[in-house]
């Protein structure tokens, strides 16, 4: 057996060193121009992280101005290009963003050179007049400045984003009927989800009116960003006195119809097969009404009032005796009226006779009806439906998938369904149409390349960033650190591993292997050996012959 005692060479040389002490060994044992060229290699490689990371990560940007005037945002653009200041727009348009340490320099830097001028001027023009400006020229001006500073007022409105006034104003006239009343004309641009009511359109009318000489308030007029007119004339055509809420209430009533035939006709026919329109024509007249009627003939258990009668009876005794010396008689003596029969005169005829008369008054109670009617607004005065049905879809026996069209009994089905969720009146002179029709394929929009989506571009643009920075980083991990690494530890090598394997190795044959052997295959096994590794067998001569490392015995 054969064995490699290496006891005393390990126990004369020195303890293994740390890695971390190799490390600092190893740089130790580089010279100054090598220290020096792996330190600025080193930063080089630092500074270039750290500046791809610093480029990588997007500034602070704050708001320099937004809600600009299109010639005033492209002035502070060309202003910041020519100071060679960083900006960006934002992405809906309406406003430019600085880095936010920059915002009030900036800012105190644009209004010395009067940026933004806000897209009008005021009175502030006038201050600037040369000598020599003709009157027409200073009439200009007083114009424009006018109209600016009008402008600057309707724009403090917290609906109203921004304003622009024109004035038309005609020469003053020494003939009465030539003369002309000033107008205006008012374009407002409102803020989103905001309106002006009919309140502050009003005061916008009034302001404008007041701030011009002799100009009234049917001369204003204002149109929004839409091009829809809000003072509005009246029209002969249109429906009298309506405001915006009562619009709005024509539309929720026309919208809540709509809903109750979509809510009905949904589990029959599904969902998007079917469309419907209402229109509802509303009555906001304010109508009051008072009404006083009598019964022409009274009843015969009508109650009397009131009742008056007179009787009147009258004796006339007519003429009595004869003409001559009787005539002078003295009269009969008097009688008491009860008397009866009465005494017969001195000339004894009775001449008397009697007249009466009756009439009489009566007043009954009137059967009288007084009505005092008030009709409410917003009545339904009549309603027009349309609706329209979509084939069903089925499918035949082929498995394909066919329109059939809607029966008869089906579309009727569907019309009386129709009529009473909107309450049908005929009375009020509703309508109702019902058609059944199939509907029209949507074209789908073109979609564009892949490579012109913003989205991707967007998302290409990012994984552009980080390969980036994985192509930097790698780069200073292979040319940078893995060499400087490998100079200051380099690693073990595989031979002296390899020794240091076989010297702690033991060689040694069993009893019955080395007495099978011949000498023949023992020596040609030795000289394999020898072949395979000379240094083993060299280190075994050497220690056979009682030689140390350093080659003295």
């Amino acid at each position: 057996m054969a064995t490699a005692d290496t006891a005393t060479a390990d126990s004369a040389a020195p303890p293994p060193a740390t890695p971390l002490a190799q490390i600092i060994a190893n740089i130790r044992a580089l010279d100054q121009r090598q220290k020096l060229a792996a330190g600025a290699v080193l930063a080089f490689a630092i500074a270039l992280v750290i500046g791809v990371l610093m480029w990588n990560r997007a500034p602070d940007y704050g708001v320099l101005f937004s809600n600009y005037d299109e010639r005033d945002g492209g002035a502070i653009v060309a202003a910041l290009q020519q100071q060679n200041i960083p900006y960006r727009i934002s992405p809906t348009g309406n406003a430019i963003l600085v880095p936010s340490a920059q915002v009030h320099e900036v800012r105190l830097r644009l209004a010395a050179e009067g940026l933004p001028k806000g897209g009008m001027v005021g009175f502030e023009i006038m201050e600037t007049q040369k000598l020599g400006v003709s009157q027409f020229h200073e009439q200009v001006n007083y114009q424009r400045g006018l109209e600016g500073e009008l402008s600057r007022t309707i724009q403090a409105i917290a609906s109203v984003a921004s304003a622009r006034v024109h004035l038309a104003m005609p020469k003053q006239t020494a003939f009465l009927r030539d003369d002309q009343k000033p107008t205006a004309s008012v374009m407002v641009n409102m803020r989103p989800g905001r309106v002006l009511d009919a309140a502050q359109v009003a005061g916008i009318v009034h302001l404008v009116s007041s701030s011009v000489p002799r100009m009234t308030e049917a001369g204003v007029s204002i149109v929004d960003q839409n091009g829809n007119l809000l003072t509005r004339k009246p029209d002969p055509l249109d429906r009298p006195g309506l405001d915006p809420s009562q619009l709005r209430y024509v539309e929720e009533i026309e919208a809540a119809y709509i809903r109750r035939i979509e809510t009905i006709l949904t589990p029959l026919v599904g969902a998007g097969n079917f469309r419907a329109q209402v229109t509802a024509d509303i009555d906001f007249n304010q109508v009051e009404q008072t009404a006083e009627t009598f019964k022409p003939n009274p009843t015969p258990d009508q109650a009397i009032r009131s009742q008056q009668i007179n009787e009147q009876l009258n004796r006339d005794p007519g003429p009595q005796g004869v003409p001559g010396a009787l005539t002078n008689q003295p009269p009969v003596p008097a009688t008491a009226p009860i008397t009866v029969p009465p005494l017969e005169g001195g000339g004894g005829i009775d001449a008397a006779t009697r007249n009466s008369s009756r009439s009489a008054v009566i007043n009954y109670e009137l059967d009288r009806t007084i009505q005092h009617v008030r009709q409410a607004l917003g009545q339904v005065k009549r309603l027009s439906v349309a609706v329209v049905v979509n084939h069903r879809t089925e499918t035949n026996a082929d498995g394909q998938t066919v329109n059939v069209p809607l029966s008869e009994q089906e579309v009727e089905q569907i019309t009386r369904l129709v009529r009473e969720a909107m309450g049908f009146s005929a009375a009020r002179g509703d309508s109702l149409n019902v058609a059944a029709s199939a509907f029209a394929a949507v074209e789908a929009d073109p979609s564009a390349p892949l490579w012109q989506d913003p989205e991707v571009i967007e998302m290409g643009k990012e994984g552009a960033k980080y390969l980036l920075i994985l192509i930097v980083l790698a780069f200073v991990y292979f040319a940078v650190l893995r060499p400087l690494l490998r100079t200051v530890m380099p690693p073990e090598a595989e031979e002296e591993d390899a020794d240091e394997e076989e010297e702690d190795a033991e060689v040694s044959l069993s009893e019955a292997a080395l007495a099978a052997e011949t000498y023949e295959q023992r020596l040609a096994r030795a000289r394999e050996m020898a072949r395979e590794n000379p240094k083993m067998v060299a280190d075994l001569v050497k220690e056979w012959m009682g030689v140390n490392e350093e080659g003295r015995k």
